[in-house]
């Protein structure tokens, strides 16, 4: 295996920076206090998770008092769901989301389902986008809530949120934007977008794992999560994870900051990167829009392999990538993101997501594209399909 490893994958998660782990630190040995006791230790844990409330806001265009600190982007995604749900139960019991939604989101919807209430699973296009009006058009008397995700994790695409939440708006119904991959790489102000509920992970945006946070803009109607102590003004009970509130602050401070020198950069690499696998690879499919799409994603499904064993292939050779959701890597299914945009079983299994992040060069792409082509035509070499084509029959 080669020595330097060639990160792919900052969808999945990206590293913590150094910049941020320095303001971790003092909070795990010396500023250790429990930010609901009084005392003076405990006084600078509680200023330090209102700072790092305000930098949220901030960068959302929010106010603090609408940040809550959560233990993941998959919490706040099922705070914001169940908790509207549960709350709004005596004005309906109607939920619409999509097709190409996060299990975070998908998973919550198929539970509620199970507690009598009614959801609409809205299709998307070939380029992974819903239409607004679809969204429009499913709205019913009982519909207490929206929920499409701003930026898709597999493929990219990023929706019309804008449209959605001001339709939302128009006919008085909460809107929730899964906002987890979106954050640190696209500029959100959440009262332009008229978006109610926002939720969001630390780790996706070079902060700590563990610690997430959700927007409830004030007035939404929602019930609490976890119940016990009286934790995020009452409404998270649990002892806050000081240090890590403190890394997402930072980090979405710096991602926010950096955001428009970040993305000229990614885009770069991923147009880059596009250009010379449709140039040099036959028989390949861009998934997602193409432009209508997150700065560093690049989605590709290769027709006549598997792509478990290409992941494993680029893998020796010391690049790290992956096939689609982090959080589905185990299973043996397609895509359902894939076969949703309609493409076949066959083919949604071949496929390759390439996610770049501040780290990666053109000397990556480079290596990239020195073995790819290769790897892709040894192992279509083990598909008798591929013969087939070779030999110049078509009709396979």
């Amino acid at each position: 295996m080669a020595d330097k490893i060639i990160y792919l994958d900052h969808a999945a998660t990206t590293y913590v920076k150094p910049e941020v782990l320095e303001e971790m630190l003092p909070y795990f040995t010396e500023k250790y206090g429990n930010a609901s006791s009084i005392y003076s230790i405990a006084r600078e844990s509680k200023k330090a998770i209102d700072e790092a409330r305000d930098r949220v806001a901030k960068a959302l265009g929010a106010q603090s008092r609408e940040i809550f600190f959560t233990g993941s982007g998959t919490e706040a995604d099922n705070w914001a769901i169940k908790g509207v749900a549960y709350a709004n139960r005596d004005k309906g019991n109607h939920i619409i989301t999509t097709a190409i939604e996060h299990h975070a989101v998908l998973h919550t919807c198929q539970y509620l389902e199970s507690e009598g209430f009614e959801v609409t699973y809205l299709p998307v296009d070939e380029n992974g986008l819903v239409d607004p009006e679809q969204v429009r058009n499913a709205i019913k008397d009982n519909t207490i809530l929206i929920s499409v995700m701003m930026a898709n994790n597999e493929i990219g695409t990023i929706q019309p949120i804008s449209e959605i939440g001001k339709i939302a708006k128009e006919k008085g119904v909460y809107f929730h934007t899964d906002a987890v991959q979106a954050v640190g790489n696209i500029p959100i102000d959440v009262n332009s977008m008229n978006i109610d509920l926002l939720s969001l992970s630390g780790h996706k945006f070079y902060g700590p794992k563990g610690v997430g946070a959700l927007y409830i803009r004030k007035g939404v109607k929602i019930t609490s999560f976890l119940h016990g102590g009286a934790q995020e003004r009452g409404r998270r009970a649990s002892t806050e994870n000081v240090p890590a509130i403190v890394g997402l602050g930072k980090a979405i401070e710096l991602a926010t900051n950096n955001l428009e020198e970040y993305n000229r950069k990614l885009i770069r690499l991923r147009d880059r990167t596009i250009k010379e696998i449709e140039e040099k690879i036959p028989f390949v499919k861009l998934n997602g829009h193409r432009e209508k799409r997150l700065p560093g994603n690049v989605n590709f499904s290769f027709e006549f392999i598997e792509g478990e064993s290409l992941l494993l292939m680029l893998d020796m050779k010391g690049i790290a990538a992956s096939s689609g959701s982090a959080c589905t890597s185990g299973s043996l299914d397609p895509s359902h993101v894939l076969l949703a945009i309609g493409l076949p079983h066959e083919i949604a299994h071949g496929s390759l997501r390439l996610t770049f992040g501040e780290e990666n060069t053109d000397e990556d792409i480079d290596k990239l594209m020195e073995v790819l082509p290769g790897i892709v035509e040894r192992l279509r070499e083990m598909s008798p399909l591929y013969e087939k084509v070779k030999r110049g029959n078509q009709n396979v």
